[in-house]
C-alpha cells in the first residue's frame, strides 16, 4: 500500500482535504471526482457510523484520493476497526497530553510499536505482495488533533511522541477553550500566535500540522502560513454554500418574480 499524502508531503506541497459528513456512497463518490488530494469520513460530528464508512471507502475506491476518518474518540477499538475498514490515515480529537498521543499512536500501531489487534478485513486488500501487516505501521498516518488550551499548553511533549504524522488544528473547539466565539477561519493574535508556533515546532520534528477551514479563502492563508492539510468545510457545507448561492442570485436576478 502507498500513501498519497505521504508523497505529497514528501513532495513539499500541501495536501487539500475533503471531508464527509454526509451517510452516502454517492455523496462520496462525487467528492471523489472533484480533485481532492485525500478525503476524511467524519464519525465523530458528521452523520457517519462505521457501515457508511465503508460505503464511503468503496464509492472512493476507483478514484485517486487517500481515504482517511475522523474517529469520534481516542479509544482502541474505534480506532483498529476504522484502520482494518481501509483508512490510511486515523484523525483524533481531543488529544491534549502525551499521555494520550501514546495512546493513540498504540491504538493505531501493530506491535512491536503498538497494540493494535491484526485482523484487516478490508485494509488486507490493498497490502503489498510481503502483506498489509508489513507496511500498515508506517504508511497508516496518526494524526492527532490540537483543540483545547490544554494541548497547546503540551505542544511540544504531544509533537514529541514517535509515531505522530501530523497535528490536525480544530479551530472551533480551539477558540472555545480560549472564551472565543467557535468559528473556522480564525483572526485573534493570540490565536495566529499559537499557528505560528505550531508550524514552527511541527518543522523542527519533520511532521506535518493540518487544520480545518470554511473555504478557499482560509485555506489559501492556512497553506500560505505553513500548515500542510488544509480541509475545505465538508460535503454537506458545500452543498448549502452552493444551493444558497444559486436561490439568491435568482431571486436576485428575477426582480422580485421568484
Amino acid at each position: 500500500m502507498t500513501n498519497k499524502v505521504k508523497e505529497i508531503w514528501k513532495s513539499g506541497k500541501a495536501v487539500v482535504n475533503g471531508w464527509l459528513a454526509i451517510p452516502s456512497g454517492f455523496s462520496a463518490e462525487v467528492m471523489a471526482q472533484c480533485g481532492f488530494d485525500s478525503i476524511t469520513v467524519d464519525m465523530q460530528h458528521g452523520v457517519q457510523d462505521y457501515q457508511s464508512m465503508v460505503q464511503c471507502f468503496q464509492a472512493m475506491q476507483a478514484h485517486p484520493v487517500t481515504p482517511m476518518v475522523r474517529v469520534p474518540w481516542n479509544e482502541p477499538g474505534i480506532i483498529g476497526k476504522v484502520l482494518d475498514g481501509g483508512a490510511y490515515g486515523v484523525i483524533c480529537p481531543m488529544i491534549n497530553t502525551k499521555q494520550e498521543a501514546e495512546n493513540f499512536v498504540s491504538y493505531c500501531k501493530y506491535p512491536p510499536r503498538g497494540t493494535r489487534s491484526n485482523g484487516p478485513i478490508r485494509a488486507g486488500l490493498y497490502g503489498s505482495a510481503s502483506g498489509y501487516q508489513s507496511t500498515a505501521n508506517e504508511e497508516t498516518l496518526c494524526i492527532p488533533m490540537m483543540e483545547t488550551r490544554t494541548a497547546v499548553e503540551n505542544m511540544e511533549s504531544i509533537l514529541d511522541v514517535d509515531g505522530i504524522a501530523g497535528v490536525y488544528v480544530g479551530p472551533s473547539d480551539l477558540g472555545f477553550s480560549y472564551g472565543l466565539v467557535p468559528k473556522l477561519d480564525r483572526e485573534e493574535p493570540e490565536i495566529m500566535k499559537i499557528y505560528e508556533k505550531l508550524v514552527k515546532e511541527c518543522g523542527k520534528r519533520g511532521i506535518y500540522p493540518g487544520i480545518h477551514c470554511s473555504g478557499s479563502a482560509g485555506a489559501t492563508k492556512a497553506i500560505n502560513m505553513g500548515f500542510k492539510l488544509v480541509t475545505l468545510l465538508n460535503d454537506s457545507g458545500i452543498l448549502a454554500t452552493g444551493a444558497k448561492s444559486w436561490i439568491a442570485e435568482t431571486r436576485k436576478g428575477a426582480g422580485g418574480k421568484a
